[in-house]
């Protein structure tokens, strides 16, 4: 970990975007050399920009329940690293939190995964991470890549946001449920287990 460590200090004082957070810098995320499945989602909201703490909200609930673990697993960063795309809360926008920095993961994201090795399946959630990480091997949205999810295996595993805004999209797509979250299950358990 002490590698680690002088990166880690650096993104938690990071202030490249400063000027365009109304809450003001606050870099969440959790890393370590050990972890085995990295979750790369889109910016904290302004509940995990006052914990600190990666999906301490509803949609990590949900999150949670679609991985099959308990919150003492999910935040043990031997297990999973948790790096949005953009690190600190971004604002209001017109249909909710504004889309990540754009600042964030072309500085931050490869030094990272340098430190991390033990990587084994990267969960991409929401468009913002599947479109960096997949780039053109994408689909024209976002129901078609994470319908199209075994595709991107065993690297990557593509999946909608929990958001509970999002529960109008899982209602139309019941096919997520019954034949997405069970194979991601099975993926992240075989994985924690070995």
């Amino acid at each position: 970990m002490r590698q680690t460590e002088p990166l880690f200090s650096r993104i938690k004082k990071c202030r490249i975007c400063e000027s365009f957070l109304p809450l003001g810098p606050n870099p969440v995320f959790i890393a370590d050399p050990a972890a085995k499945i990295l979750i790369v989602g889109q910016a904290p909201g302004t509940k995990v920009h006052a914990s600190g703490i990666p999906w301490d909200d509803q949609s990590g609930k949900e999150l949670r329940r679609w991985l099959g673990v308990d919150p003492v697993d999910f935040y043990n960063p031997k297990l999973f690293a948790i790096v949005p795309m953009g690190f600190c809360y971004p604002g209001k926008g017109k249909g909710g939190d504004l889309p990540p920095r754009p600042e964030c993961a072309p500085i931050w994201h490869q030094p990272l995964l340098a430190e991390m090795p033990q990587i084994r399946l990267t969960l991409l959630i929401g468009s913002y991470s599947q479109a960096y990480y997949l780039g053109k091997s994408k689909k024209q949205n976002l129901t078609e890549t994470v319908t199209s999810f075994e595709e991107y295996l065993p690297t990557y595993f593509p999946l909608v946001h929990p958001s509970p805004r999002n529960k109008i999209w899982q209602n139309k797509n019941p096919w997520f449920e019954s034949a997405v979250v069970p194979v991601l299950r099975e993926k992240v358990q075989t994985i924690l287990l070995k």
